[in-house]
């Protein structure tokens, strides 16, 4: 009797374990099963160069969401990226999204300026204005074999 005891309160011991990893993998791998506390913003850009599904979307320096899915339209010839934007963040339609990237050769993010002027985004509307992110390798190159204009 006393075997069977101790038994069961490690089993429950080990499944209150592995419950509690997998409730920190979700959490740290931001899969999101338990709420979605975003809203879809979309983007239009000429080129996505390095940006990739789930890099971040800063504005005014602050992470405020993550990238979502980026297809192709075909008949624009644009990429076109969901932005997932946290609950509580006002984006406005004459905001600005443009890719960046950290450092000289770090990660693409993109970063907004969030207007103001304007009406409020609503879920699922775009940000009309886009700047597609710039080539380091052509600029140098530009340079180098100088194709620069003064």
């Amino acid at each position: 009797m006393q075997k069977y005891s101790k038994e069961t309160v490690v089993g429950i011991f080990v499944v209150v374990g592995l419950a509690c990893i997998g409730y920190m993998t979700i959490q740290l791998g931001d899969l999101g099963l338990f709420e979605d506390d975003t809203y879809p913003l979309i983007a239009r850009f000429t080129k996505v160069t390095g940006l990739k599904a789930g890099s971040t979307v800063n504005m005014l320096g602050l992470e405020v969401g993550r990238v979502g899915k980026m297809t192709m339209d075909q008949d624009k010839q644009q990429a076109v990226v969901e932005l997932r934007i946290n609950k509580g963040i006002k984006v406005y339609d004459d905001a600005i999204a443009s890719i960046k990237t950290e450092g000289l050769i770090g990660d693409r993010y993109v970063s907004i300026d969030p207007g103001g002027s304007g009406s409020q985004l609503k879920p699922g509307e775009a940000i009309t204005e886009t700047e597609a992110p710039t080539d380091i390798m052509d600029m140098v190159s530009k340079y180098a074999f100088g194709d620069v204009k003064k």
